[in-house]
């Protein structure tokens, strides 16, 4: 008898998405997702289009006293959204 390795699915499908060049959309999509659940409905009210370019997080947000208070957040934001993602896929994160 001969011995095969033996690799789970989660395993197969991570290799596909890396070796298809898929896996930095991918943790890119969820980063712009999870600002939504880490940042409640009274900030989410405020956000307009956000958008990954460049391992920088852009966030354009409505009000301007919410736009500072969270310009002064940003390490912990960048902090936050990897830690939800599980990976280093933002470096910075730009209010605007």
């Amino acid at each position: 008898m001969f011995r095969r390795e033996v690799k789970s699915i989660s395993d197969l499908l991570n290799m596909y998405l890396r070796r298809e060049g898929l896996e930095t959309p991918l943790l890119q999509k969820r980063a712009i997702a999870a600002w939504d659940s880490l940042m409640g409905p009274g900030i989410v009210r405020y956000t307009g289009e956000k958008f990954i370019k460049n391992q920088t997080l852009f966030v354009k947000i409505t009000n301007p006293a919410l736009r500072q208070d969270l310009s002064m957040m940003r390490s912990r934001i960048v902090q936050r959204i990897n830690e939800a993602v599980g990976s280093q896929v933002v470096v910075e994160v730009r209010i605007y």
